[in-house]
């Protein structure tokens, strides 16, 4: 299998282990930070491919982040929403993975000698979804959420799943 290779404007061209270096920087610059690790994929159909975009971004609550992406392309229209869908979140699922214990345990060491000083440390799997009465998608919210749930992310859905909803869904067009 193919490593996953991570993209910002900064960073052309970065794997998973140069994104958690960036990532674990970010966070020592200010350890009593209050931050939010949020993952997210969105998708745009075009007339002869589906393009994915999934998102990382770190954000200092008030005070910033850094984020990159992963691009994915799938080489026809995926018209089925279900389909599309169930894919953008095994794709956030797929970056989740790379999050393993060990890894979000070190994001954690960073803010646990100032939690009494209101640094945290929470993650999110974004969800480009929404449950409102006009939502095409709102069928999905429940199988997408437990999905998230599962990996013992918290999930967000519209309008909350910024990562997806917002910074994805920029380089998808």
């Amino acid at each position: 299998m193919e490593p996953m290779l991570f993209q910002n404007l900064s960073h052309p061209q970065m794997d998973f282990e140069e994104v958690f270096a960036h990532i674990t920087s970010f966070m020592k610059e200010e350890p009593l930070g209050r931050y939010k690790l949020m993952l997210g994929t969105d998708s745009q159909i075009h007339s002869d491919h589906t393009l994915f975009i999934t998102g990382i971004v770190i954000h200092r609550v008030g005070k910033g982040a850094w984020a990159c992406y992963h691009k994915e392309i799938v080489p026809r229209a995926m018209k089925v929403l279900h389909e599309r869908i169930s894919y953008e979140t095994s794709l956030t699922v797929d970056v989740a993975s790379y999050f393993t214990k060990e890894k979000i345990d070190q994001l954690i060491e960073i803010v646990l000698p100032h939690i009494y000083q209101n640094a945290s440390f929470t993650i999110e799997g974004h969800i480009d979804i929404g449950a409102g009465e006009r939502n095409r998608t709102r069928a999905y919210v429940n199988e997408m959420v437990a999905r998230i749930e599962s990996l013992g992310f918290e999930p967000k859905i519209k309008p909350e799943s910024i990562t997806a909803s917002s910074y994805a869904n920029k380089y998808t067009k």
